[in-house]
């Protein structure tokens, strides 16, 4: 009889696994409240980052440096924030860089960004602008030395002829300095190894970290989706027929279908991940405990323990 070699998932420690966390900036309080509840709960398994998103257009501006300025005063989490070119002037962009440097930020995550009027419309430069993320990228370095975060795409940005032009892009950004690239989000693992292989292929050795995106509402993710070029599978629709009205089983087929993917990759010799929370945290939280992360003490757990 053969016995199947053991998965290298079902054995996994703390430490043996990095990952780090997107939110984006609230819009009211109670989402206010929301957001902040899903971070106090993720950060005690110690991610290596949590970034927080501009809106299109560079529309959540403000918020997004309060949330940051927030992170930085009241957890022991390093934050990254993101930038775009969008509707905003070198001078203008280069101010808040500056100001990020001064508040302590450390770790930028340089985006083109989408037009103002959303995906789907056509992306004009701004005048007087950044060109692109690779043209952001260096005008970053030159101001401060960031760690920079850049985007890549195992299906093509929607607007890009090809994945290999894709490829060409991700190079330039490298080329101005970034370290890191984080994936769009994807459903089909093999679709995210072709594009590795490819990638290696051209001689590029940066982390090329997975974007995850638990489904906690699969209309909803499956817009996301359409808006990024993003394939869903059939196969990935049929597990979540039949549960619109029903969330607590939409909720546990949500976290049976991240972990499986979450596993494959793993299987595969995937060590870090970059989930894309929706500023929810009860499936993070999950699929990180599967992946052999534990709660560590953090700064306001210790000041609990002081009173």
């Amino acid at each position: 009889m053969l016995i199947a070699p053991d998965r290298k998932s079902r054995f996994l420690g703390h430490g043996d696994i990095e990952v780090s966390f997107e939110f984006f900036p609230p819009r009211t309080a109670a989402m206010e409240e929301t957001l902040w509840r899903s971070i106090s709960r993720l950060e005690p398994l110690d991610p290596t980052f949590i970034s927080v998103t501009y809106g299109a257009g560079g529309s959540t501006r403000e918020r997004t440096h309060a949330t940051i300025a927030r992170v930085l005063k009241e957890t022991q989490l390093k934050p990254a924030a993101h930038l775009t070119c969008v509707d905003a002037t070198r001078e203008e962009v280069d101010a808040v860089i500056r100001e990020y440097w001064d508040i302590g930020v450390r770790h930028l995550v340089a985006l083109r960004g989408d037009p103002s009027g959303g995906v789907g419309e056509r992306y004009v430069p701004t005048p007087g602008g950044y060109i692109n993320a690779a043209d952001l990228t260096a005008g970053i370095k030159k101001i401060a030395p960031f760690e920079v975060s850049v985007a890549c795409y195992p299906e093509k940005h929607p607007e890009s002829p090809s994945v290999d032009a894709d490829i060409d892009m991700l190079w330039a950004k490298i080329d101005a300095g970034a370290t890191r690239a984080i994936t769009q989000f994807f459903f089909d693992n093999e679709v995210f190894f072709r594009y590795l292989d490819r990638v290696r292929d051209r001689g590029i050795t940066i982390p090329i970290v997975p974007g995850i995106i638990p489904i906690h509402n699969f209309k909803q993710v499956g817009g996301f989706a359409e808006k990024s070029g993003t394939r869903v599978p059939d196969w990935l629709g049929h597990r979540f027929e039949g549960l619109e009205n029903d969330q607590e089983t939409r909720y546990l087929v949500a976290a049976a279908v991240a972990a499986e993917q979450v596993m494959g990759l793993v299987d595969k010799g995937i060590t870090e991940f970059h989930f894309y929370t929706l500023n929810r945290a009860d499936l993070v939280y999950a699929i990180c405990h599967l992946l052999g992360l534990r709660p560590v003490p953090t700064m306001a757990s210790n000041v609990e323990a002081a009173q």
